[in-house]
């Protein structure tokens, strides 16, 4: 008898990243350094946000370990199906990505969930410069990379090739609600998990800020 080789469920899969994000958030401690100027691209907005039930007061390292977390599981789902349905989506992806893997410095790849979809680079300190970036070593290490230039695509396969990327995006699109539904079913562990986890340490960190900041000179 041929061994089952079919793919877990959506279902399977939201539960598997929300475990995962759950053993991730028992070691989480708040950060002390300075807040975030900048609007995080992948949680901003981000139905998965809403769908896993966060406030909108809840630390943005929280949200954004589960938020790329499910969003991986998407971009599977999206590869997986794009590599079995869509032929040419599917080469000029493999070629991109031979591409990227000419580059001899890539500090953005091997990230952990939590730190995915963050810039690489710290925001700068008025009056302190950097002396270099993490995103200006890339880019300089990629300066003397020539590859060769994909030959160009004839209208016919141009069309094609914006024909399939739409079946991609409305894949991504439908995989996306699913997870979201699944993850509805979790809220409930979710936010037992803040309130066990997350809260007591914010509030204390609020506590000894509030102790700090009445303290006489």
């Amino acid at each position: 008898m041929g061994q089952d080789t079919a793919e877990p469920s959506i279902d399977a899969r939201v539960q598997v990243a929300v475990d995962a994000w759950l053993r991730w958030l028992t070691r989480w401690q708040p950060s002390t350094h300075r807040s975030r100027t900048r609007l995080c691209r992948r949680c901003t907005g981000s139905p998965l946000v809403e769908a896993a039930g966060f406030d909108y007061d809840i630390p943005h390292s929280v949200k954004h370990a589960l938020v790329m977390r499910l969003s991986a599981l998407i971009e599977a789902e999206v590869d997986s199906y794009t590599e079995r349905s869509l032929p040419l989506l599917s080469r000029e992806l493999r070629d991109s990505e031979a591409r990227q893997q000419a580059r001899p410095y890539r500090p953005n790849d091997g990230l952990a969930p939590e730190y995915q979809g963050l810039d690489i680079d710290p925001e700068p300190d008025p009056g302190q410069p950097f002396l270099f970036t993490m995103a200006e070593l890339a880019e300089n290490a990629a300066l003397g990379i020539r590859l060769p230039e994909p030959p160009p695509l004839t209208d016919a396969a141009k069309a094609a090739l914006r024909h399939e990327m739409a079946l991609a995006d409305d894949h991504a699109t439908r995989t996306g609600m699913a997870v979201c539904l699944a993850l509805t079913d979790h809220r409930h562990r979710i936010q037992d998990a803040v309130e066990r986890l997350v809260e007591p340490q914010v509030e204390a960190l609020l506590h000894d800020l509030s102790r700090s900041l009445d303290a006489p000179l």
